[in-house]
C-alpha cells in the first residue's frame, strides 16, 4: 500500500500520462477491474450516483451524503485515486468548504465544483442557467480554503461555453484559476480548437476534457486531445451506459427465450468475478482460520 496521499496519487498520475484518462466507476466492482486493466485514474459521477445508486435524473436531487457513501465504498476497494463530481457543492461557501473536507477524510483525491445554479441540469442539455463570474470565484476560494492535504487536487468545471461563448467561459476558467484552482473542465465543447482555445487562454494550466457519449462533444481520441491543450480526458458514464444495455438486453432475452442461453457470451463469467474479487485468496484465508481452529 502506497504511503502516498490520494491527492498525491493523482497527482502523480497527471504527471506520468499525458493525457491522464479518468474513467467513470459507478461502483466500488467497477473500480476494481478498472484498476486491474491498468487505469490510472477513477472517477465518481454525480449523475451516475443519482442514476445507479437512487434511481433519479441528473437534476441535483441527491446530497453530499449520498455521494459520500458511494465514495468510500470506491476508495476502501482500490488504491487508484478517484475524482468526484460534486455539482455545486451542495450550497454556499461554508457547505461547499464542508463539502471538500468530507471528500478528503472519504479517501477521494479530487474534485469538480461547477457553476451552475442550485438548480442544476445535466451539463449537455439545454436551457442551463450560470452563476455570476464573481460568485463562481467564490465557489472556488471556498473549496480551496477547505483543503487538508496539498495535493488534493480542485477543478472548476464551467457551462458558460454553451450560454456565453467561448471567450467568456475562457476568462472564467482564468478567473478560477486565479482563484486557486488546480484545473479547468469545459463542459459541452464542441471542437479541438475550442479545446486549443482554452489552453492558450488559461495559460497552459491543466484542461480537462469531458468525453461523454451522446451530448454536444464528438468523441475525440485522447490523443488528439492531447495535442489541442487537454491533459486529462474524462469518460464519466462510458462502462455504465455499456452495463445498462447489456443488462436490459438480459432482462428482455429471460422474458422472450425463457432462459439466458442466448445471452451468456455477454456476461462476465463466475471464475471471471471471482478473479478480480480475490476470491480464492479470501477462500484460502477461511481455510487457514477454521484449520487452526481444528488443532486448539
Amino acid at each position: 500500500m502506497t504511503s502516498l496521499t490520494a491527492g498525491a496519487r493523482f497527482r502523480k498520475a497527471l504527471a506520468e500520462h499525458s493525457p491522464l484518462q479518468i474513467v467513470g466507476t459507478v461502483n466500488a466492482y467497477h473500480a476494481m477491474m478498472a484498476e486491474r486493466v491498468g487505469h490510472s485514474a477513477v472517477y465518481l459521477s454525480g449523475g451516475g450516483v443519482a442514476n445507479a445508486s437512487y434511481g433519479l435524473p441528473d437534476l441535483g436531487m441527491t446530497s453530499m451524503n449520498d455521494v459520500l457513501e458511494d465514495v468510500r465504498r470506491i476508495t476502501s476497494a482500490v488504491e487508484t485515486p478517484l475524482m468526484v463530481d460534486i455539482d455545486t457543492g451542495w450550497g454556499g461557501a461554508f457547505n461547499i468548504g464542508r463539502a471538500v473536507k468530507e471528500m478528503q477524510k472519504a479517501g477521494a483525491a479530487a474534485v469538480h465544483l461547477e457553476d451552475q445554479v442550485a438548480q442544476k441540469r445535466c451539463g449537455h442539455r439545454p436551457n442551463k442557467e450560470i452563476v455570476s463570474l464573481e460568485e463562481m470565484v467564490d465557489r472556488v476560494k471556498a473549496a480551496v480554503d477547505a483543503k487538508t492535504d496539498d495535493d488534493f487536487f480542485i477543478v472548476a468545471r464551467t457551462d458558460s461555453f454553451q450560454m456565453e461563448g467561448l471567450n467568456a467561459a475562457v476568462d472564467r476558467a482564468q478567473a478560477c484559476l486565479e482563484a486557486g484552482a488546480d484545473g479547468i473542465f469545459a463542459e459541452a465543447v464542441h471542437t479541438l480548437e475550442d479545446y486549443s482555445a482554452f489552453s492558450k487562454g488559461i495559460n497552459g494550466g491543466h484542461l480537462l476534457a469531458n468525453i461523454t457519449e451522446f451530448g454536444a462533444t464528438p468523441l475525440f481520441n485522447k490523443t488528439e486531445l492531447a495535442e489541442n491543450g487537454a491533459t486529462m480526458v474524462l469518460y464519466p458514464l462510458s462502462a455504465f451506459r455499456a452495463a445498462n444495455k447489456a443488462a436490459l438486453n438480459v432482462y428482455q432475452t429471460l422474458l422472450s427465450d425463457g432462459d439466458q442461453k442466448a445471452v451468456l457470451d455477454t456476461m462476465q463469467t463466475r471464475m471471471e468475478l471471482y478473479d478480480f474479487l480475490n476470491y480464492h485468496d479470501f477462500e484460502q484465508k477461511l481455510d487457514a482460520l477454521f484449520a487452526k481452529g481444528k488443532n486448539l
